[in-house]
């Protein structure tokens, strides 16, 4: 008998199939069930392929990032703004003020005026001005040091406002090219007098202006808004404002440490890996580069393809394939990229704006880009005015725009959806590893004979469950991380600051041996009654680094990203061997890699710790107290026989 579906028009036997499909028929739970059993079948079957795909999509996304076809042009996203869209005043007059007032810092510099006298002395010309100013001492406690010093601050009145909100223009005395040879920022401190000479003279102002010229480069101005803020700080002893204002919503930190400069760099990235509305960054390149006429860059980074100067093949690429225009951009691209990922990562931010960033306050540093010419006061100071009437145009605070991002150029970015995926693929494929990991510890395969009438005593295979040891496995973690807060403990000593060259390599060996105890106490019961605490260990540190990695994706992308290239394919190979001398052999690897710092790279943990007493920087803890033991517990399941 025919089928009457056969009579059908082919479209309404189409149509039907699709309606059968979408609306099936019978138990619609049952269906329901066994499509997700099906489901998980075709996963578990296809894990292994499932899992170096995620790894090799997840790596090659991070080498596109700086790709120059990806991303999108930037552009100002608050209408408030307007930038640029004003006449400046500042001119050639102000120009021969500040030359003036460079004049008078270089006396000051060439009398080796203290920082509380150099301090008095600025809040002298501010006063000369008719501004309200003053100064603030304090001082540092740090495990190897007390820093003292005197910052100078001015705060202008808004005649047509109550004060409630504010504007900052700083200038640190240490330039940030200054850290290590001490080059001081005198044109940039010349200039912020300048711009009080200049802001005073005009009533147009809705926002009270306030001046900064902090001591030293970073710890001034910490200090300052740490007082200015009522935040407190151990190790901190700062006298209190005599004048404040109301609240910040953004901030200029000028710093012009040459004779002149040939563009201006942008610095951007806070404290903890935090960024500014992009908002402001976009509004100031516009500024500078189509009203100020001078070309922006980010960092001091001169783009080859419009800088004959720095058109140079490097020497590890022929010339004829640098010269390709895509392969150029990726280059000069990549480089903005892998500069901005060494500022997020370690959380120290680039620059005396990234302390702003902690008070949510949008701030970035214009800096001058050393050159003989063509741009100098004149240049800097009309861009500074024309980012204050920009900003003076605010009614809230900057919150249109992007907070997270990646530039790759001054005027091309990428949105998080663009970049973000990159770090979470790697961290489910590892959480995808440790899972599995985990089902295969809690069975065993093995032979038995079944009784068959046509093969008697044929043996066969069969899966038997068995207990996995959590408890041993999570007071190993658990004593891992308590090591971690014991390594934080002994380099946070002044003892162990002021003889780090002689206590690291001790140290380093103590950490690597105590985890050499696993030898002693890993070898498990039966191999009938429980899985291996190396296997049970392995899977909880993958499933642990996995969310670790998920979490620190959206607080700190270039962090996450730097514990995936780490941690990503070591965490994963992990696993025991049966002959001692090649687990130790592992376990030393694994120790290299999350403690071999206390060896190889004493400057940066230096560096780490004093950003963390003095700036709060939460990247010291977070390599003691989870990075290490992570790298520990893969060290342990190496140790412990299998």
């Amino acid at each position: 008998m025919d089928n009457p579906e056969n009579s059908l028009p082919r479209w309404k036997r189409t149509l039907s199939r699709l309606k059968q499909i979408a609306r099936p028929s019978g138990d619609v739970n049952e269906k329901r069930i066994r499509r997700k059993k099906k489901l998980v079948d075709i996963i578990i079957r296809r894990l292994t392929v499932i899992k170096v795909t995620l790894f090799l999509v997840g790596y090659l996304w991070m080498l596109v990032i700086p790709a120059p076809h990806i991303g999108r042009i930037t552009y100002i996203d608050e209408n408030a703004l307007q930038p640029g869209q004003v006449t400046t005043d500042w001119n050639w007059g102000d120009v021969h003020v500040a030359d003036l007032y460079l004049t008078r810092l270089e006396q000051v510099r060439d009398g080796n005026f203290t920082s509380e006298q150099r301090a008095q002395w600025l809040c002298e010309e501010f006063g000369k001005l008719g501004i309200s100013s003053s100064t603030q001492a304090y001082s540092f406690s740090t495990s190897t040091s007390q820093l003292n010093g005197t910052n100078a601050y001015a705060v202008l009145a808004a005649p047509r406002h109550s004060g409630t909100e504010a504007i900052v223009i700083s200038a640190s005395w240490i330039s940030r090219t200054g850290e290590e040879d001490g080059t001081i920022n005198m044109r940039g401190v010349s200039t912020v007098l300048a711009l009080a000479n200049f802001l005073k003279r005009y009533s147009y102002w809705g926002k009270d202006i306030v001046l900064v010229v902090s001591n030293g480069y970073l710890d001034g101005m910490q200090a300052w808004l740490a007082a200015y803020h009522g935040a407190a700080q151990p190790g901190l002893v700062a006298e209190p404002l005599k004048l404040t204002s109301g609240v910040i919503w953004t901030a200029l930190n000028i710093d012009y440490p040459g004779h002149s400069f040939s563009h201006l760099g942008v610095f951007f990235e806070g404290l903890n890996g935090r960024l500014p509305n992009q908002d402001l960054i976009n509004s100031v390149d516009r500024i500078a580069r189509y009203y100020a006429h001078v070309p922006v860059v980010l960092y001091d980074h001169l783009d080859p393809r419009e800088e004959p100067s720095v058109n140079k093949a490097p020497s590890w690429i022929a010339e004829a394939i640098y010269n390709v225009p895509d392969i150029k951009s990726y280059i000069y691209q990549a480089r903005n990229v892998i500069r901005h990922l060494g500022y997020q990562a370690n959380g120290r931010g680039s620059g005396v704006h990234g302390l702003f960033h902690q008070f949510k306050i949008d701030a970035i540093t214009l800096f001058a880009v050393p050159a003989v010419g063509p741009h100098g006061f004149h240049a800097i100071g009309r861009t500074v005015e024309s980012t204050l009437r920009t900003m003076n145009n605010l009614l809230e605070r900057l919150h249109a725009s992007f907070f997270f991002y990646i530039m790759t150029g001054p005027q091309q970015f990428l949105k998080i959806g663009l970049y973000l995926p990159s770090a979470i693929l790697i961290s489910v494929a590892m959480m995808f590893h440790g899972l599995s990991t985990w089902v295969e510890a809690a069975w065993v395969q093995e032979s038995a004979e079944v009784v068959d009438s046509k093969q008697p005593g044929s043996p066969t295979l069969q899966w038997r469950p068995r207990r996995r040891p959590v408890i041993t496995v999570l007071c190993i973690m658990i004593a891992t991380h308590f090591l971690g807060v014991m390594l934080f403990g002994v380099i946070s000593t002044p003892f162990f600051m002021n003889n780090y060259r002689v206590l690291s390599p001790i140290v380093f060996a103590i950490f690597t041996f105590i985890p050499l105890l696993a030898l002693v106490l890993g070898t498990p019961i039966t191999a009938k009654d429980a899985a291996s605490v190396s296997t049970v260990l392995k899977a909880l540190n993958l499933c642990f680094a996995s969310t670790v990695i998920s979490i620190i994706t959206v607080l700190n992308f270039s962090l996450a990203a730097s514990l995936t290239v780490v941690m990503g394919i070591p965490l994963v190979i992990s696993s025991s061997s049966p002959p001692i001398p090649l687990r130790v052999l592992k376990h030393i690897g694994y120790s290299l890699l999350g403690l071999g710092w206390l060896v190889f790279a004493q400057k940066q943990m230096l560096a780490a710790m004093w950003n963390w007493e003095v700036l709060s920087v939460w990247f010291a803890p977070f390599i003691c107290i989870v990075y290490v033991p992570l790298l520990l517990q893969a060290g342990i399941s190496c140790l412990i026989p299998s």
